[in-house]
């Protein structure tokens, strides 16, 4: 006898709620082909969004390839631009230095030894400078992509900077039309069949809709999860201390800065750090900062403050977060995917990547033939935080090697009791040897399923390559190498390929405003002013 088709009820829209309806769809139902599994999302008329700008990673060309979107239709309609790095700007020390994180990395030898070799140089060049030319490519303002076809090698990796709720109604007209069901309503009442196990919510339209599955992308309010299903929250604030973001939009008919930066910058502010986010009319810059040690009136006159004179009509909006996780992703027939599942600062541009992850990880563990879901949601549970903690080490680690006094917070962060005791297990180990893939092998599969195992951080984001990035963007090894080599280093050499794949780059790589305009259609803005601290 054929099994009923399965159902799942996604309860709360956002960005959350369309990018996991729409992965399913596009995993599940073969982009809304095949009709095996009914989607349906119920999302309320009265609750608002969050809008703001959105930078990601480049796993989200992953779900926009599963949903099966057109990048050009999609870049149009999303106001998105490319983003091929996170520029960090004073964060070692108050002097407007920076460093880059890019996308793209080049290994020219069997063995990377790029880290080793720059501790033993002079490190005049900037670490990620000798093993990618993507930093520079990013400084130079240029696209990731030719207007032609690619003849340059190796392609750039990329991800986008985009308006998240435009991002959200694109999926959900995408969705729609190719079979998810839409619901607009408010939720009302939940109906429990077991403590574990909902049988169906309740509308204020008086609805009552059943499912096997339900997916709570209610937000930090976590409806279902929480509130019917009681799965605590692990707190994490003594490791970020963050709590309150001030946002602001600043368009391009006012205030252009004669450029499209093809890279997110987060500058480092007395408190916190603010985002400044490029999208295709506007940009988005929004302060991240600890309610402890500055007021939201200060805060947002240092945030208007960066940007510069001019902006004092801008409207602006204050978010306030929590840094923690859910204790259990899936409980019962429940997942939590998004805010109701766990949040960190958007440090590294994780924000929408945990709801990509929370999608996909769905759609691999769906419980297709068997009611009792626990073993699936075990491995779910264990791979979700995993991820989680991997997250938190490398946000963490950003904060804790800092090098600033000026102002209570930065001294704070960098207390030994706001490291985390896995990432200071890995700063001890990586002071006696460089950071390699084999620091993060996770051994320990005879606990499959095991929830009070340790969580093991298994590289699936960030390897030892982007550790050595922040690691060595930081300053990290400053002293230990004088020590070791001498204060008087020879200089680095770089690698031909380097310079060779420079060449191309500034030959065939157009400015990234010029892209946007003649492939996905920007307007020609007059350039106004430049932010403070522009380059």
């Amino acid at each position: 006898m054929k099994n009923p088709k399965k159902t799942v009820l996604i309860v709360g829209g956002g960005s959350a709620g369309w990018m996991t309806a729409a992965y399913l769809n596009g995993a599940l139902n073969q982009r809304g082909e095949q009709n095996n599994v009914q989607i349906r999302l119920l999302e309320s008329p009265d609750i608002p969004r969050i809008s703001v700008g959105e930078a990601t990673i480049p796993s989200i060309r992953h779900l926009l390839a599963v949903v099966g979107v057109d990048e050009i239709e999609f870049m149009k309609a999303t106001d998105a631009t490319f983003k091929q790095s996170i520029k960090y700007a004073n964060w070692v020390n108050n002097d407007d230095t920076f460093y880059h994180h890019p996308f793209s990395r080049m290994q020219i030898h069997p063995i990377d030894f790029s880290g080793q070799r720059w501790l033993q140089s002079d490190r005049k060049i900037p670490f990620m400078e000798t093993c990618s030319t993507q930093p520079l490519i990013c400084e130079m303002g240029l696209a990731p992509k030719m207007l032609g076809p690619w003849d340059m090698g190796q392609p750039l990796s990329y991800a986008y900077h985009m308006n998240a709720q435009k991002f959200a109604d694109y999926l959900r007209d995408f969705s729609v039309a190719r079979g998810v069901l839409h619901t607009s309503a408010n939720l009302v009442d939940v109906e429990m069949a077991a403590t574990d196990k909902i049988t169906a919510v309740v509308t204020d339209q008086g609805e009552r809709i059943e499912a096997n599955l339900f997916v709570d992308c209610t937000g930090f309010k976590a409806r279902l999860i929480e509130e019917k299903l009681k799965v605590g929250w692990e707190d994490c604030s003594q490791w970020l201390l963050c709590d309150r973001a001030i946002t602001m939009h600043v368009p391009y008919d006012k205030f252009y800065p004669g450029m499209i930066r093809p890279y997110t910058t987060a500058t480092a502010l007395s408190n916190g750090w603010i985002w400044d986010i490029p999208m295709k009319s506007q940009r988005s810059v929004g302060y991240v900062h600890s309610s402890a040690f500055i007021s939201e009136a200060d805060a947002e006159k240092e945030m208007r403050a960066y940007q510069g004179p001019g902006c004092e009509y801008l409207p602006s909006r204050v978010v306030n977060f929590k840094v923690g996780r859910r204790e259990q992703n899936w409980s019962g027939n429940c997942v939590a995917i998004g805010l109701s599942g766990g949040f960190i600062e958007p440090l590294e541009s994780t924000g929408l990547y945990l709801s990509d992850l929370g999608a996909v990880m769905l759609a691999e563990h769906f419980p297709y033939n068997d009611d009792d879901m626990s073993e699936l949601a075990k491995r779910y549970n264990r791979v979700l935080s995993n991820r989680y903690y991997e997250i938190l080490d490398f946000i963490n680690m950003h904060y804790c090697l800092t090098k600033r006094t000026d102002t209570a917070f930065w001294r704070e962060v960098q207390k030994s009791e706001r490291i985390n005791p896995r990432l200071r297990q890995k700063l001890a180990y990586w002071r006696v040897k460089t950071p390699s893939a084999a620091d993060f092998e996770d051994a320990g599969f005879s606990g499959l399923g095991d929830e009070n195992r340790p969580a093991v951080d298994t590289a699936a984001l960030w390897n030892h390559q982007s550790y050595e990035c922040i690691l060595y963007g930081m300053g990290f090894l400053e002293e230990e190498c004088d020590e070791r080599y001498g204060k008087i280093r020879p200089p680095m050499q770089l690698h031909p390929a380097i310079f060779q794949r420079l060449t191309a780059a500034k030959q065939k790589l157009p400015p990234h405003a010029v892209w946007l305009k003649q492939a996905v259609g920007m307007n020609d803005y007059v350039t106004a002013m430049r932010p403070k601290g522009w380059v």
